[in-house]
């Protein structure tokens, strides 16, 4: 996902997707434990995503209290 589609998220969809994001990471660190993950580059990837989606929706909050 990149920052341009996270921007255009309603701040309700921000919400899902982080949560969405985090049970993904959950489920990855799950597979590692239980079974062979297939691909590693995963984790970077959902992980970055989040960063994304978790800075737009914190850049929002400071610029409402503004």
């Amino acid at each position: 996902m990149k920052a341009a589609e996270v921007k255009k998220l309603r701040d309700d969809e921000i919400a899902a997707e982080a949560a969405r994001l985090r049970k993904k990471l959950f489920e990855l660190r799950a597979q590692t434990v239980t079974e062979k993950v297939k691909d590693h580059s995963q984790f970077r990837k959902n992980r970055k995503d989040l960063a994304r989606v978790l800075t737009e929706r914190s850049a929002r909050r400071k610029k409402a209290t503004k």
